[in-house]
C-alpha cells in the first residue's frame, strides 16, 4: 500500500502545513481547498486516509464526511476542528470519522493520529482481500479450508452434487459435518428445494418413526391430526440424517425399506406415499465395526454409503487455523461492532498448537470470546490462553497427573466435560461421542446419579 492521505482544508496555509508535517513522515499527501475539489479527484484515486476540516464555506466538513462514507467506504477519515466541542467529535464519529484533531495541534500528535489511521486502512484492504480469497479459493458454501484434505472435500463435493446418490458424512463431533451437507445441497439441482436436518438422537425413540414419515390422526394417544413427517417435508430435496449410527434397529429397516422403494407409510396408515428425497447422513461413529457387532443393519450401511465423504478433524489440517480465524474475527466483529482489526502473531501460533478437541466449533467460540474480551485492535496472546484453552490444558494435565487406571481414567474425564459444559448432557455426549443413555449409564457406574434416577428414554 502506499500511504495515500488526502488534506482538504479551505484554508491554504493550515492544508499546506499539515501536508508538509506528514509528507516529510514518508506519506504520499494530496492538497484541496475544497471538497468539491477533492470528491472530483477520488473518483479516479480515493485516498487511503481523509483528513478534512470540520468548517468550510462549499461544503462543510460533515457534510463531505458523510458523502465520502457513502461513496467510498475503505477510506478512513480525520476530522479537523478549531473549536474543540465535544458534540462535534461524537457527531463526526457517527458520520463515520475514525477521529477527529483539535486546532492548534502539534506535529507529534497528527503524525501519530496519520500513522494510526493509515494502520487502520490497512488491515481494511486486508479484511478486503481475505474476503475475496475466501470466497474464491478457500471455501465452498461455509466450509473453508485450503490444506490438501478440505481441497478434497471440495472437490468430492463438486463431482456429487447434481447427482441423486446417498452420501454418508463422517467425522467428529465439531468437524463440519452439516456444512458438507448442505453444501452438496446447494450445489445441487435440488438447492431451491427445502434442505431438512434432522439430529436422530435429538428425538425420543418413540416419536422418531412418526416424525420421519409421519402419522395419521388417532393413530396413537396425542395424534390430534394428520401430520407429514420429515421425509414428506422434504420432498424433491434433501433429508440430513444426522448422527445416523444412533438409529435403532427396528427403524434402520424402515429406513432402509424406504430407501429401497422410494415410498413411506405414516404411522397408522395403510396408505403408501411416494416421495423423491435424497439423503444425506453422518456419523462420528465407525458403522463398519458396529455391522460387525450387530449394531448396524449392513444392508442398510451399503444403502447410504454409495459416496463417502470424510471431514478431517481439524488437528490434521492446522494449516486451515489461520483462514479460519480470520473468517471468524470477521464474522464476530461485525456482529459485535468490535475494534478488533486482526491477532497477534504470538497468538496466532498458541490457536495453532492447541490440538482442538472441539474442532471448528470450539475454534469459533473461542475468537467470538477473544474478540469481545479484547479492548484495543488486536487480539493478544494473553487473551486466548485466557480463554477455554488454558482451562482445557489444565483439565487435561489433572486427569493423569497420577498416573491412573483407564477406568479412573474414563471418570474423571467425563467429570471435567459435564464441568466445562455447565452439566448439560446433550452437549456432554455429543462432545463425548456417547448418546445420552449411555452417559447415563457411566454416570451410575461411577456413581455420580443416584440409583433412583430413572434412565432417559429420549435417546435411541
Amino acid at each position: 500500500m502506499k500511504n495515500n492521505v488526502a488534506v482538504v482544508d479551505d484554508d491554504l496555509e493550515m492544508g499546506r502545513l499539515v501536508k508538509d508535517i506528514l509528507s516529510e513522515e514518508g506519506f504520499s499527501v494530496s492538497q484541496f481547498s475544497s471538497a468539491a475539489d477533492a470528491l472530483v479527484k477520488f473518483k479516479k484515486d480515493p485516498p487511503h486516509v481523509l483528513i478534512t476540516d470540520h468548517k468550510m464555506k462549499e461544503i462543510d466538513g460533515m457534510m463531505f464526511l458523510r458523502k465520502v462514507r457513502t461513496d467510498y467506504p475503505d477510506v478512513v477519515s480525520i476530522m479537523m476542528t478549531g473549536f474543540g466541542s465535544i458534540d462535534t467529535a461524537i457527531e463526526a464519529m457517527k458520520l463515520g470519522a475514525y477521529h477527529y484533531i483539535v486546532k492548534p495541534f502539534n506535529n507529534e500528535e497528527m503524525v501519530l493520529l496519520a500513522k494510526r489511521a493509515m494502520e487502520r486502512a490497512r488491515l481494511s484492504k486486508e479484511n478486503t482481500i481475505l474476503r475475496n480469497a475466501l470466497s474464491k479459493n478457500f471455501s465452498l458454501e461455509s466450509i473453508i479450508g485450503k490444506s490438501p484434505a478440505m481441497l478434497e472435500v471440495f472437490e468430492i463435493i463438486k463431482m456429487i452434487a447434481t447427482a441423486t446418490a446417498n452420501v454418508l458424512v463422517s467425522g467428529e463431533s465439531g468437524s463440519g459435518k452439516e456444512l458438507v451437507a448442505r453444501a452438496i445441497h446447494n450445489s445441487g439441482p435440488r438447492k431451491a428445494n427445502p434442505f431438512i436436518p434432522v439430529n436422530v438422537t435429538a428425538i425420543p425413540e418413540t416419536l422418531l418413526e412418526s416424525e420421519l414419515f409421519g402419522h395419521v390422526k388417532g393413530s396413537f394417544t396425542g395424534a390430534i391430526g394428520d401430520k407429514k413427517g420429515l421425509f414428506e417435508e422434504a420432498n424433491r430435496g434433501t433429508l440430513f440424517l444426522d448422527e445416523i449410527g444412533d438409529l435403532n434397529l427396528n427403524l434402520q429397516a424402515k429406513l432402509l425399506r424406504v430407501l429401497q422403494d422410494k415410498q413411506i407409510r405414516p404411522v397408522g396408515s395403510n396408505q403408501l406415499k411416494q416421495v423423491d428425497v435424497r439423503i444425506i447422513s453422518a456419523t462420528h461413529r465407525d458403522l463398519k465395526t458396529m455391522v460387525k457387532d450387530g449394531k448396524f443393519r449392513e444392508d442398510l450401511f451399503y444403502r447410504l454409503n454409495v459416496v463417502p465423504i470424510r471431514v478431517p478433524p481439524l488437528r490434521e489440517r492446522r494449516e486451515d487455523i489461520p483462514i479460519l480465524v480470520d473468517n471468524f474475527i470477521i464474522k464476530y466483529v461485525a456482529q459485535n461492532n468490535s475494534r478488533v482489526k486482526g491477532i497477534s502473531p504470538e497468538a496466532l501460533t498458541v490457536l495453532v498448537a492447541h490440538p482442538w478437541p472441539g474442532n471448528v466449533r470450539e475454534l469459533e467460540n473461542v475468537i467470538e470470546r477473544a474478540i469481545v474480551l479484547t479492548r484495543g485492535e488486536t487480539i493478544e496472546k494473553d487473551i486466548i490462553l485466557g480463554s477455554a484453552l488454558e482451562e482445557a490444558k489444565n483439565s487435561i494435565d489433572d486427569l493423569y497427573k497420577d498416573t491412573p487406571t483407564l477406568e479412573r481414567l474414563e471418570e474423571r474425564y467425563i467429570k471435567s466435560i459435564l464441568a466445562r459444559v455447565d452439566y448439560k448432557k446433550d452437549e456432554a455426549a455429543t462432545i463425548l461421542g456417547i448418546s445420552r443413555r449411555t452417559l447415563y449409564r457411566k454416570e451410575r457406574a461411577y456413581g455420580m446419579v443416584s440409583e433412583d434416577v430413572p434412565e432417559p428414554i429420549e435417546d435411541v
